[in-house]
């Protein structure tokens, strides 16, 4: 079994109930969490979004390959009506893979660890709250390291506090 660390948000409709939903959906596919962070609110990155986002760190556990992890993950996001229009656009639910274990995958369709780790706060704050210590594949820094390091100015706040464990 492989650990995958997914990031899930999205900033149309009721963002917090879209978030549970996805919690549910993925769970229905991969089982409970393994650990899960708190969902934060955070300004929109990229520059083509309006509203403010909600996300949330999910790792899971899965037999399943990265490719089929990306298919099943989508079809979850076309469930939950994500248009695919404009990048970084407006979006009811993106979830994203940002680790697969230690593996490094470069294919036409996927690339892990997620390329834009180290550039986004609302991705290692709740990396820090979750998995602080493990390094990044290919940079060989924590998750701690890596948001002291980030210069990204975007502002993000716990919206709702994980329950304790």
């Amino acid at each position: 079994m492989d650990k995958v660390v997914l990031i899930i948000g999205g900033n149309l409709g009721d963002r917090r109930a879209l978030i549970g939903e996805a919690n549910k959906l993925l769970m229905l596919q991969f089982g409970i969490p393994k650990l899960s962070s708190s969902i934060y609110e955070t300004t929109a990155w990229g520059g083509k979004s309006v509203g403010n986002y909600l996300n949330q760190i999910l790792i899971f556990e899965t037999t399943q390959s990265p490719e089929n992890l990306l298919t099943t993950i989508q079809a979850i996001e076309d469930k939950m009506g994500r248009n695919r229009d404009l990048k970084w656009g407006d979006r009811t639910m993106d979830i994203d893979i940002l680790y697969f274990g230690n593996k490094i995958i470069r294919t036409s369709s996927l690339i892990i660890p997620h390329p834009y780790i180290e550039e986004r706060r609302f991705v290692l704050e709740p990396l820090k709250e979750v998995i602080p210590e493990f390094l990044h594949p290919l940079l060989a820094k924590s998750q701690q390291e890596l948001l002291e390091l980030c210069s990204d100015p975007c502002k993000v706040v716990v919206f709702e506090k994980r329950n304790p464990e």
